[in-house]
């Protein structure tokens, strides 16, 4: 079979995808979009976008496009990439009802950010900075103490495996010892759970890593590595990350919105609170590793002072990054539990129609099984006025999770031996949901007649 073959039919495949998706997103009442820009193989920026739309009784999301930015990543060159799609595809940007962006200055700028750009085009957009990208921010800050200790951590991982020969003898040693893992993990600032998971596994063969340091002879490491004061911090990083990816998985995933995303974010901030109060009556049960440590020394008097900083400073940029969407809010309320609603709450143009939902039984039953989105995509075509509003909180994207995953995706299909690649068709067909209606393209397709 011939390349252009092949090429061909991706292409194909690829179109009658698209096709399929933007039928769908026109018919819908409202869309969403989220949007991230990366770098691939071959030094381009490349855009990429998935929406989020109703079909019929359910909501969907899916890959939009990847387009190259040819020259700068301007808010201006974004938006017309943008803008042109919409216009070939005949999207309307009235039915645009939220975007969700990693923050960046070209996305959020103030007056001329992206964000912008769409206002102008429709001003009720709700906007949304990812809050994957926000937890990962607000979790940055820490006490000098702890950031020299976790910074020694750093240090003792390179050495480790800053050399294949370094790499075998800590085998060895794990090995000998009867260790659980065999090897460390680096760290790097652009994963989101690899610090937490680099300072477990450090406690975890911090008897290995001591006895390997001590077969180097690195002294300098040594005597850091085994002061009490650092395998308390260390015992103390590895249980508050610990914390933080647990946060950082919740937070990740298809099909999630903004109002369970804040509900996880104040559900950490009230534990952050917690654990402070209990450090200050000297109660580490919270963390684990800690207590196991502290059961052999006591709790020091500075120890406690670093931990009670670090979760007040934790406190505060998280409550700076997340200033949320007011829980209390009437509309919010309606959302979350529409049955456990006051009328008079409620805004007088949807009051009527809400009663009518509220009382009745099958949309109480309905509500009962399916998830909150697929609740309120089902009830819009019998109540569209009161759905319609709460599927304007519901259908934006509350982070760009799906985008980093077609990130991955197209890493993959565009190496280095492939780097002149027009990735926007394999990629299509890689990662879309939606299948090729083959029988469709067989039928368009002209039969080769034997000569």
């Amino acid at each position: 079979m011939l390349n252009d073959t092949i090429k061909s039919r991706i292409v194909d495949m690829s179109n009658n995808i698209k096709h399929q998706i933007i039928t769908k997103i026109q018919a819908s009442p409202m869309f969403a979009i989220q949007l991230d820009e990366s770098t691939d193989v071959a030094n381009l920026s490349q855009l990429m976008v998935f929406a989020r739309y109703m079909n019929g009784p359910t909501i969907e999301e899916e890959f939009l496009f990847c387009k190259p930015l040819e020259t700068t990543t301007k808010a201006e060159d974004v938006m017309a990439v943008v803008s042109t799609f919409f216009g070939d595809m005949n999207l309307n940007w009235k039915n645009i009802v939220g975007v969700c962006s990693d923050g960046a200055p070209a996305m959020l700028g103030s007056r001329s950010g992206f964000i912008s750009l769409v206002k102008h085009k429709n001003p009720n957009v709700l906007e949304t900075h990812c809050f994957i990208h926000r937890q990962a921010l607000a979790s940055k800050t820490m006490p000098s103490s702890l950031c020299a200790n976790l910074a020694i951590v750093i240090k003792v991982v390179n050495y480790i495996k800053s050399g294949a020969s370094n790499t075998r003898l800590f085998r060895q040693i794990c090995e000998g010892m009867d260790a659980t893992h065999q090897s460390l993990l680096f760290h790097t600032q652009v994963r989101w759970l690899s610090k937490g998971n680099m300072l477990a596994r450090v406690f975890e063969l911090k008897e290995e890593v001591d006895t390997f340091l001590k077969m180097k002879c690195k002294m300098d490491l040594l005597t850091e590595f085994n002061k009490p004061e650092f395998v308390s911090h260390l015992a103390y990083l590895a249980d508050i990350f610990k914390a933080l990816n647990e946060l950082n998985r919740k937070l990740q995933g298809r099909d999630t919105n903004i109002i369970s995303h804040t509900d996880n974010i104040n559900a950490f901030i009230s534990k952050s609170k917690l654990w402070r109060r209990k450090i200050m009556e000297g109660n580490t049960c919270s963390f684990h590793r800690l207590t196991d440590v502290l059961c052999n020394e006591p709790f020091s008097a500075q120890l406690q002072k670093d931990i009670m900083e670090h979760l007040d400073c934790l406190g505060r940029e998280f409550t700076k990054y997340f200033p949320g969407i007011n829980t209390e809010d009437p509309l919010i309320a309606m959302v979350r539990n529409p049955f456990k609603c006051v009328v008079e709450t409620i805004r007088e143009d949807i009051q009527e129609e809400f009663l009518e939902l509220v009382h009745d039984s099958f949309s109480k039953d309905e509500f009962q099984i399916l998830s909150l989105s697929d609740f309120w995509a089902k009830m819009y075509l019998a109540y569209p006025i009161v759905s319609k509003q709460a599927l304007k909180t519901i259908v934006p994207f509350s982070s760009t999770y799906v985008c980093e995953s077609g990130f991955s995706s197209l890493l993959a299909i565009k190496t280095k031996a492939r780097n002149k690649l027009e990735v926007k068709d394999d990629l299509r067909c890689s990662i879309s949901f939606t299948e090729p209606d083959i029988t469709d393209l067989v039928r368009r397709k002209q039969i080769q007649k034997s000569h």
